[in-house]
């Protein structure tokens, strides 16, 4: 037996720590040991919605393990890893091709908030192909998704915009990547000030979704990775009809990893952020014990930033 979190309707954020069965490895899978996992809003947000003890059913989640492993060079290796689903555990079985060795100068807190929203953010901005001189606008600026998205097409030289609530959180957002920050409740306004985009990210969805899309140039696409505010939008299609050619496209990061294996786009995350080229933003790191508390915190909207627990044993 090991401990896991499972989801529990009684417990406060609807997630406790249990005994579970140890996972059995399948032929092409290795038994690691898990030290650190990240909690999204969104897993948090789905547990309370499924109301039920599942192990196994929750969302990919992200986490860096270290294992003695006996088809690796008979050594101890720290890894970064993408793990489907019941990832949350002091073990866990999995496969090799979304394993990545973490760097030397990358923390086990740093790992963990890679494989969800660093795939993520890299996975979004090459919907749009080459990123140097395009212009991107990022709507979750301040998220985990948002805080990568906005260094990576910095980095790519982009030409990025990104959205925040008050003066405060738009300094931050100037200070992972942002070229221009969007400030206040409403962007409807203000969004076409510095675009079209060819690109845009967004995680409102609702009504913000509609008005963005004909903020894109022909041929431009939007990705859309979450609805913060409503999972409804309603389309005037007049409007689309004179920007020519543009795309939406629904991301589901659980289908991505299939179609494009996420070893070695770990790999390019943990390099970027051991040569100081990317930095996770960690707004907690606490004992995994705490994760009622944490979880909740994080599902009011409590911290900005990533959440991170860690096992220890």
């Amino acid at each position: 037996m090991i401990r896991a979190v499972v989801t529990d309707k009684m417990a406060l954020g609807h997630l406790t720590i249990q005994e579970v069965v140890a996972p059995q490895p399948k032929p092409w899978e290795v038994l690691v040991k898990v030290k650190a996992f990240s909690l999204n809003r969104g897993e948090g947000m789905r547990r309370i919605r499924k109301n039920n003890i599942d192990r196994d059913g929750i969302f990919p989640v992200l986490l860096s393990i270290k294992q003695k492993m006996e088809k690796v060079r008979q050594k101890e290796v720290e890894l970064l890893d993408f793990f489907p689903s019941g990832a949350w555990a002091e073990k866990v079985a999995v496969s090799a091709k979304f394993i990545a060795e973490i760097p030397d100068r990358v923390s086990y807190a740093q790992a963990a908030t890679l494989p969800v929203a660093g795939l993520t953010a890299l996975y979004t901005l090459r919907k749009a192909g080459m990123l140097l001189g395009k212009r991107i606008l990022i709507t979750g600026s301040t998220g985990g998704v948002g805080v990568f998205a906005h260094q990576l097409a910095s980095l790519s030289g982009a030409f990025n915009v990104g959205i925040a609530r008050t003066e405060e959180k738009a300094n931050t957002v100037i200070e992972t990547g942002a070229n221009e920050v969007i400030v206040g409740e409403s962007i409807t306004e203000s969004v076409e000030k510095y675009g079209p985009y060819h690109l845009i990210i967004d995680s409102l969805g609702g009504d913000t979704l509609p008005t963005l899309l004909t903020q894109l140039i022909a041929g431009g696409v939007i990705v859309s990775v979450g609805y913060t505010t409503s999972p409804i939008a309603t389309f005037d299609l007049s409007k689309l009809a004179y920007v020519g050619g543009v795309n939406l496209y629904g991301f589901f990061l659980g289908e991505e990893i299939y179609r494009f294996p996420p070893n070695e786009n770990l790999e390019v995350l943990g390099d970027l952020v051991a040569n100081g080229q990317l930095e996770p933003h960690i707004a907690v790191e606490a004992p995994w014990e705490k994760i009622e508390t944490i979880a909740q915190k994080l599902i009011d909207r409590q911290f900005s930033g990533k959440a991170v627990l860690l096992i220890n044993g």
